[in-house]
């Protein structure tokens, strides 16, 4: 069943801050899933397709970037400069809003240079990008003043994405999300990478909802305090209806397991749909796990947000 469905050109309502048009498609739809195993436990399933926004900007990316794409163009900046590992789908994502949308990008990849490159970072150069390597050690220090400034000097004045898109910007996105959710429900649970989704999401909820958030972090202990702090530079203050649950990161960023493999691929022949191993596999297998474990009431309404 379909319960939410959209698609239209974007830009009038944004302002005329696009250079070219751009089709996305919102709200994203919701979909029902039934399955035997959350039946047993009178726990409904709905899916929400962040995933099928865009094809090169999909879920939580065009969310994050949206307020940040418009800042940039407001401020007449002409480059966007961002972080991330040699397989973020952030670097990706930041590419194609520069090809998209008339600006310069560039991307400082923690790790040293390969080549050939990777699909990711590959794909990323398709589409305009310059990428710049620092080494992990000065990688973990990507915000001191010394690099900052060097940044500034290479590439011009710019406007700076952190890594993940996670910013007061970001959240405003993602706090966009639960109004889209037309259908009664009682729990949106979202992955979590930096936290960015999680506090906008929890921030756009309507009273008596939550969210929960997955980590795909191994020792991502630390998420909770990032989210905080991200509410508390969006809004000034911190909401209480979320929690992360930190078991289900089968190994780290990026890593799995056997078991997950084994869930996705039923999962995908139930129910016609692939879901990353990154991120959404991760997520879903935790809300199976938590309701199979009594973690939802009976009559409980989740939305599953699938981010790309």
């Amino acid at each position: 069943m379909t319960v939410e469905h959209g698609e239209g050109p974007t830009g009038v309502a944004d302002g005329t801050w696009w250079s070219r048009e751009v089709r996305l498609r919102l709200p994203s739809p919701v979909t029902e899933l039934a399955d035997d195993r959350l039946a047993r436990h009178d726990v409904r399933l709905l899916v929400k397709r962040d995933d099928l926004i865009h094809p090169e900007l999909p879920g939580n990316k065009w969310r994050k970037l949206k307020h940040n794409l418009l800042a940039a163009r407001q401020g007449d900046f002409r480059t966007l400069v961002t972080f991330g590992g040699a397989y973020s789908n952030h670097i990706r994502a930041v590419a194609a809003a520069g090809a998209y949308f008339g600006f310069a990008t560039v991307g400082v990849i923690r790790g040293e240079p390969h080549l050939p490159l990777n699909p990711s970072l590959a794909y990323a150069v398709g589409r305009g990008m310059r990428l710049t390597y620092l080494d992990r050690a000065d990688y973990r220090d990507k915000d001191a003043p010394e690099l900052l400034a060097r940044l500034r000097s290479e590439y011009g004045e710019h406007y700076l994405l952190p890594e993940g898109g996670s910013n007061s910007l970001a959240v405003r996105g993602c706090a966009e999300l639960p109004a889209e959710i037309t259908e009664p429900f009682d729990v949106v649970c979202v992955p979590v990478g930096t936290g960015g989704t999680l506090a906008g999401v929890a921030v756009g909820l309507p009273p008596g909802r939550s969210a929960i958030g997955f980590s795909a972090l191994k020792g991502g202990r630390f998420l909770a305090a990032e989210v905080e702090r991200l509410q508390g530079a969006a809004t000034g203050s911190v909401t209480a209806n979320w929690r992360i649950e930190h078991d289900f990161h089968f190994g780290g960023y990026a890593r799995r397991r056997p078991e997950l493999d084994v869930f996705a691929a039923d999962f995908a022949t139930r129910h016609g749909l692939t879901l990353d191993p990154i991120y959404p596999a991760k997520m879903m297998y935790g809300i199976f796990a938590l309701a199979a474990a009594g973690g939802f009431a009976p009559g409980t309404t989740v939305v599953a947000v699938l981010t790309g």
